[in-house]
């Protein structure tokens, strides 16, 4: 289990382009703390979804309580490793 974060993926519409949505819920915090966890995420995302992400593929950041407070590097460390736990088979069919 990720601390930082719960990531979600499945085959998008659009065949070759990487989609990603943030959302953090109420149980996160007001609504700072949720802005937070969802910047960091979007960064984050912005920084390691083309590289480890598959394109055509949608993802789903949903923040933690801990997103917020999580250190830089740890959250970039759950975010890759969500990544490449959820990626797909090598020779998979992407896209429609």
């Amino acid at each position: 289990m990720r601390a930082g974060l719960l990531l979600q993926v499945r085959e998008g519409p659009a065949a070759g382009v990487i989609r990603a949505g943030f959302t953090a819920t109420k149980k996160i915090g007001g609504a700072v703390q949720r802005n937070r966890a969802k910047r960091r995420l979007r960064e984050a995302a912005r920084l390691l979804l083309p590289l480890y992400g598959a394109p055509g593929f949608d993802y789903v950041f949903v923040a933690r309580a801990s997103t917020g407070s999580l250190g830089w590097t740890s959250l970039l460390d759950d975010v890759k490793s969500a990544l490449l736990s959820l990626a797909p088979p090598d020779g998979a069919q992407t896209g429609k």
